[in-house]
């Protein structure tokens, strides 16, 4: 299986910070953002990873990870995504790297407390379909919500106003070799972007997506708010108490 970890966008919402590096550069306690999904990827036993990037800083991600030694790696990949286009538009840039492989994906900004590996390995033994993570939050209207019924995801709309459940679809998904077929498949949002949501309700559509609910804290650096937390929850882990 292999690994792919979204790193482009512009980072405008934490102006000014990003003017100077792409967010995912940015410091979260003791090391570069970026290092967290990597490391995700890699605790849950993934070994052929990709950095999709963009912006002005790519360059910057070669120097910081090289070929992925501080991981125990043996090369990294990277590739570059020229426009901001969404997530699925950056996911598509990864096709010949998944070639026939299951592939899993993390966005660059996203943190959680302890492994994905039993999912990962669940999702090996899947004979086809996706497989995405839910997490419980306060605040469902900023994320794209997932519906259940009967113990299956039933659909996710995207940042709805009236949710139908607290739980939000994280920065971490799974997907068989179909995905970049589906991600041809997509036409720009009201955004202009290809999202990620349509991605997943296409594996629902055709019955084949499961489901894990993330024990443990989830975080996102897409705020200076979410920044700081994220800081504070990672430092917590590493027993300093702020």
């Amino acid at each position: 299986m292999k690994g792919v970890v979204l790193a482009g966008g512009l980072g405008t919402r934490l102006l000014p910070l990003t003017r100077v590096t792409n967010k995912h550069l940015l410091p979260v306690f003791n090391k570069p953002m970026i290092f967290y999904p990597i490391q995700t990827l890699v605790d849950a036993g993934i070994t052929e990873i990709m950095i999709v990037t963009g912006g002005n800083n790519a360059g910057d991600f070669l120097r910081l990870l090289g070929n992925g030694e501080d991981f125990g790696l043996n090369q990294m990949h990277y590739t570059y995504q020229k426009r901001e286009g969404g997530i699925a538009d950056a996911l598509a840039l990864a096709r010949h790297f998944v070639g026939d492989d299951k592939v899993v994906v993390i966005l660059g900004d996203n943190f959680i407390q302890g492994s994905i590996r039993n999912a990962v390995e669940d999702f090996e033994r899947q004979p086809e379909g996706a497989k995405i993570f839910l997490k419980e939050v306060p605040n469902p209207h900023e994320f794209g919500v997932a519906e259940l019924k009967d113990g299956k995801v039933v659909n996710i709309v995207e940042k709805p106003k009236q949710p139908v459940s607290r739980l939000a679809v994280i920065g971490i998904y799974l997907y068989d070799n179909r995905v970049f077929d589906i991600c041809r498949t997509l036409k720009p949002s009201a955004r202009g972007e290809l999202e990620i949501t349509d991605v997943n309700n296409d594996y629902i559509r055709r019955g084949v997506m499961t489901y894990e609910i993330l024990e443990g804290w989830w975080a996102d650096c897409g705020s200076f708010e979410a920044l700081m937390r994220s800081n504070l929850l990672v430092a917590r882990e590493n027993g300093v108490d702020l």
